[in-house]
């Protein structure tokens, strides 16, 4: 048996912040700045979570029985963000479709990954989720540590997007924890290559998908064609260039000693936290109120 570290802060907190976001008025159908490319890879994004998180949850839980009582209690509080991430995108998703976009074919997309993905072992679907999460925690510090990515953005969804990636990063350790705790009977080499190959499988279908599904939703707006690839693509790639930008982060999952807290960027949950209570406070008075 290896042996294995998992460097998790020991005071990190996993916090759920229950906000509901854009209730009082309707999304504007091109919400990121009008830019029809910015608002169509972030509604493909959204599109995944409601069915995605509920997998997530899913995966891991699977794997809650016979943790240590840390991560078990770190479990808990993963799944209980992620039941309130699905349900704030799942009214996101809503408010898109009444806006006028068709999101069924992208819906249909991420049924069938899923139904592939589940058809497998449970600790394949745990690899898979493992590796997802990777890939959320570093769009989440990215889209957090650089204003650009929703500069000009409709403020309340703006709100969703960075509330969503504060979780994201605060819970980052857990699956990849429970994935440690549940091979921990594997060699390091075993573990390596079976996280390897799956997030190479899980980063060619979220390439892949995303943006066939940003061209999808660009297409209902009456851009198409070489126009549409082009903007997206500089839009991804070069500015203010999401994907470009998490390159080094994605490849330091294949690095030895890889752990998600390798990467210490609580600042940005403090920074977030420092600005947000006030909001959180009037969300709780409107609630109470109704």
């Amino acid at each position: 048996m290896s042996s294995i570290a998992a460097p998790t802060p020991s005071d990190l907190d996993i916090r759920p912040r229950d906000r509901r976001f854009g209730r009082e008025h309707a999304t504007p159908r091109l919400w990121h700045g009008g830019r029809v490319e910015a608002t169509a890879i972030y509604n493909a994004l959204s599109t995944t979570f409601p069915r995605g998180e509920a997998f997530f949850v899913e995966s891991v839980r699977a794997f809650r029985d016979g943790a240590p009582p840390r991560l078990a209690e770190e479990i808990k509080a993963f799944t209980t963000q992620e039941a309130i991430h699905s349900r704030e995108h799942d009214a996101f998703n809503r408010r898109a479709a009444d806006s006028g976009y068709d999101l069924s074919k992208l819906e249909r997309q991420v049924e069938y990954r899923l139904s592939v993905t589940k058809s497998k072992p449970p600790i394949v679907t745990l690899a898979a989720t493992m590796a997802l999460e990777h890939f959320t925690a570093i769009l989440a510090h990215e889209l957090l540590a650089d204003p650009r990515h929703l500069a000009g953005a409709d403020r309340e969804t703006a709100d969703l997007w960075r509330w969503h990636a504060v979780e994201e990063i605060e819970h980052k350790g857990v699956a990849y924890d429970t994935w440690l705790h549940a091979t921990r009977h594997w060699t390091r080499r075993k573990r390596w290559e079976v996280k390897a190959k799956v997030m190479f499988y899980v980063t060619r279908n979220f390439l892949v998908d995303r943006t066939a599904g940003a061209l999808e939703l660009m297409r209902q707006d009456g851009v198409t064609g070489l126009k549409a690839w082009a903007r997206l693509l500089a839009y991804l790639w070069v500015r203010p260039g999401m994907f470009r930008k998490i390159a080094g982060a994605w490849f330091k999952f294949f690095l030895p000693g890889f752990h998600p807290w390798n990467e210490d960027d609580r600042h940005l949950l403090t920074a977030y936290d420092a600005e947000a209570p006030s909001s959180e406070s009037s969300a709780k008075k409107v609630r109470s109120a109704v």
